[in-house]
């Protein structure tokens, strides 16, 4: 039984820590809901991937080509008496709009309809900061916004609810921090829900003008009035009381922060916690201005939804500027919007620039070295790009432009239908994965207008940068049926011209966009499928392939540079980092790039034999310590920091699974953490806290210990601000360099010493001991940074053996926890 499993058959009231996804996604099997269908997009897509996907015997759950066949096909399940739930982030809803908003209106009996929409108003991984609830109330949809964990695990049912009652599709807005935060849940009670019989004929769902009149006028003199009676009467609106001071009238994930604050400073505060923001709760609200004596503060993401409702209902409150840019609240912002000192900023240099970058061996790095060099010596003028992995291709000015899915070549096409001379000039890039989302429309309008030039598809099988979920050029698709899908047949099908070359060929791409700019000059349209798998999906097989550097024949010129995977010493000798990948199994990059064949492929036969370590033997059983004569801490707070693909998300869920161990489940558990862009090389957080607390996201000056997982990154701003007096700041000695970064700018030990000398640090080679352990790759580093954590104060007070018993429980196969109990005890000796 796979974990999901496990959570949905778990007794009713069990407490767990989940990620909001997963809290919303098991909420959808036992509170009954029948269907799920989405396409991926952060912050929103562990919900299918990471969730339903593995209990589809459960539940009918799929991935569609984007959000708009995803909004449809939910309405026809629901038109078939299920009660579906379609995903997205806030850009799909956008993409979904016609059949959102053309669907808003039906008021037939039908299957409940919820859209789960992830906002990202950071932003994190997304393209745009638009507030979507104005588009969402001019379709007349309620909007519910869990506040919690409890209540993304709720969500579905409370949505699905409210739907079949008022036959109306129910948008559940859930922000991107509670969506990728960690926090304490009750499991729901079982439920089954019965297919909902069409009260008239399927005809009746016809949008002919006349009868979108209809429904119009229904909606507004009808659904609306009920709807707004319902969150007036809502049990789930809370009026957390004070004396009347000072108000805040809040909802969604802000509302932890505002408590946050409340809780931490000691301040007297009413708080209006709102469960809808449309419609709102609008007798409530007035009822509460009327109790404040002093200022009423509305504390919202997005833009000023709520504020100007309520301004414009003839409330003062106070809120935010309309030129004010703050769009997503932290608790230390909330504490300054109100007057209150948290924190000072702590003065240290700032960080390196750290862009993230594609994986080392991603099969577009060639490609985007190639394209790179093409527009610096003058031969290409203008790129333009899309949204995906191919958007990192920017820091390789492999290309200029990125704005929506699918958008790249209808762009390039209008640039050269403006400047015909162009043809040859610039080019189109985009994925596999985008191409089927919306890019076809856009090579059929390029096609059936005759628009010469160069479209160019990164296929690597996969929807990689949301993590890897199948899309209609993948092997299966969700369900595992095969693939009958086929890219080129249907691009040729189109009439396109088509060339597809290996990532791996760095001549094949150079001569096929030669090529392809010749015939651009002469008025064809070429398309240049450039193909390789993602690395993250590709065979463990194909993984081993080492390389090495002859120093004899290299001439130090830095041409290989151009993958964290490889890095040069002070001289300019490059040599291969634990990033490497070999390019699985492929000709490597850089030793296509090296111009004196400097780089070699091993031989089998004369690979080093790695030294194979014998570790110790795991126990399967961890005895359970005596917990009657341990004086736990009431509060608990750690930061972690580092770079994507170091652990540091694994760190995180240790820690949560620790606390639980120990008895905070009694009080609260949460974890936030950044996704998105992190995961591909860019500056990451995590942050975790138990007992007495409410945010995801600490206020400063509350964190026990800082823990930097890559040196550099202790100088992100904000971060050392976090460390309350006292603390731990725990740093590796561990170097991940941007690509072509010069080493004499990076910060040297004995510079971040100086610039941290009114803090208590301890540097740790923990990527050492990772090494020294088999771990060719390092990957258990952030297991021995948690090994050294456990010895020091506050974190000491809990036993050891809760430590093991939560390392165990995150630790899947024998091997791994093998190895990660290994790594955990050799942090403990480090200290």
């Amino acid at each position: 039984m796979n974990p999901i499993e496990q959570l949905c058959a778990d007794e009713t009231g069990k407490a767990v820590v989940l990620q909001g996804n997963i809290a919303f996604a098991v909420g959808c099997v036992r509170s009954g809901i029948h269907a799920a269908d989405g396409y991926p997009g952060t912050p929103s897509t562990e919900v299918i991937d990471k969730g339903l996907s593995l209990v589809q015997d459960k539940i009918g759950v799929g991935w569609s080509v984007n959000e708009a066949v995803a909004a449809a096909t939910g309405l026809g399940r629901t038109l078939a008496g299920d009660d579906c739930v379609v995903t997205m982030k806030i850009p799909g809803l956008y993409q979904a709009a016609d059949i959102f908003t053309s669907g808003a209106f039906y008021q037939q009996k039908r299957g409940a309809l919820v859209y789960y929409v992830a906002s990202d108003f950071t932003p994190s991984s997304t393209q745009h900061l638009v507030d979507p609830r104005y588009m969402i109330r001019s379709c007349f949809l309620p909007i519910f916004e869990p506040r919690n964990h409890q209540e993304m695990h709720e969500a579905a049912e409370i949505a699905a609810d409210i739907s079949r009652a008022h036959n109306t599709p129910v948008v559940v807005l859930a922000c991107g921090t509670l969506c990728h935060s960690e926090g304490l849940v009750r499991l729901s009670p079982h439920k089954t829900r019965e297919r909902v019989e069409l009260d008239g004929p399927i005809k009746s769902f016809m949008t002919l003008p006349g009868a979108a009149r209809v429904n119009y006028e229904r909606t507004v003199t009808e659904r609306m009035p009920a709807l707004e009676r319902m969150v007036e009467e809502s049990p789930l609106n809370h009026w957390h009381k004070g004396s009347g001071k000072l108000g805040v009238i809040t909802y969604g994930a802000t509302e932890l922060f505002v408590r946050e604050v409340r809780d931490a400073l000691g301040v007297d505060m009413d708080i209006l916690s709102l469960a809808f923001t449309n419609p709102l709760p609008v007798k409530l609200i007035r009822e509460f201005c009327a109790a404040i004596k002093g200022d009423v503060h509305v504390i919202e993401d997005g833009y000023r939804f709520v504020q100007e409702e309520l301004e414009r209902l003839g409330l003062t409150v106070v809120g935010k500027q309309p030129t004010d840019v703050t769009t997503e609240w932290s608790p230390a912002l909330i504490a300054a919007k109100l007057g209150l000192d948290a924190s000072k900023p702590v003065a240290v240099p700032a960080g390196i620039n750290r862009p993230p970058m594609i994986c080392a061996g991603c099969p577009y790095r060639l490609f985007g070295e190639i394209v790179g060099k093409m527009r610096t010596s003058g031969k290409l003028d203008v790129s333009f790009g899309d949204i995906g992995c191919n958007t990192l291709l920017y820091f390789m000015n492999a290309i200029d432009t990125g704005l929506a899915m699918g958008a790249s070549e209808a762009k390039r096409a209008g640039y050269v239908l403006s400047r015909p001379e162009q043809a040859a000039k610039c080019i189109s890039v985009l994925g596999d994965g985008t191409e089927c989302h919306s890019g076809l429309d856009s090579t059929r309008n390029t096609l059936f207008r005759h628009v010469p030039g160069i479209k160019v598809i990164l296929d690597n099988h996969w929807t990689a940068m949301t993590g890897g979920q199948p899309g209609p050029t993948s092997p299966v698709n969700l369900a595992g049926q095969p693939n009958v899908f086929d890219l080129e047949k249907t691009l040729e099908a189109h009439g396109a011209k088509v060339v597809t070359v290996s990532g791996y060929d760095r001549k094949a791409i150079r001569a096929a966009l030669k090529q392809a700019q010749e015939d651009a000059g002469n008025g064809v349209f070429t398309t240049l499928v450039v193909r390789g798998t993602c690395i993250r999906k590709v065979p463990k097989a194909k993984y081993g392939q080492q390389l090495r550097v002859n120093a004899d024949l290299c001439k130090r010129c830095g041409m290989c540079q151009i993958c964290p995977g490889i890095q040069a010493d002070a001289e300019g000798l490059p040599s291969f980092t634990n990033l490497c990948s070999g390019c699985v199994g492929e000709t490597p990059a850089c030793l296509q790039m090296c111009p004196t064949k400097a780089i070699e492929i091993v031989p089998e036969n004369e690979k080093a034999a790695a030294a194979r370590v014998q570790l110790p033997a795991a126990p399967e059983e961890i005895p359970a310590p005596d917990m009657a004569s341990v004086d736990l801490p009431k509060r608990l707070a750690v930061a972690i920091r580092g770079v994507g693909g170091q652990g540091n998300l694994f760190f995180g869920r240790v820690l949560t699974q620790l606390a639980f161990l120990a008895g905070y489940g009694e009080t609260n558990v949460v974890k936030g953490e950044t996704h998105g862009m992190a995961q591909m090389g860019g500056p990451v957080i995590s942050t975790f806290s138990c007992g007495e607390v409410s945010s995801p996201v600490l206020l400063p000056g509350t964190a026990d210990c800082l823990v930097s997982m890559e040196m550099s990154e202790v100088y992100r701003p904000g971060f050392v601000e976090m460390l309350r007096p006292g603390g731990m700041v725990l740093l590796a000695t561990t170097r991940v360099l941007p690509p072509n970064m010069d080493m004499a700018a990076y910060p040297t030990r004995g510079d971040i010493e100086k610039n941290l000398s009114g803090y208590r640090v301890l540097f740790l080679d923990v990527l050492k001991e990772a090494l020294a352990l088999g771990d060719a790759a390092g990957r258990c580093a952030n297991v021995v940074m948690v090994g050294a954590l456990s010895t020091l104060k506050p974190f000491s007070d809990i036993p050891a053996e809760l430590w093991l018993a939560a390392l165990k429980k995150v630790s899947p196969k024998p091997a791994i926890w093998a190895s990660n109990y290994a790594a955990f005890n050799a942090g403990r000796n480090l200290i």
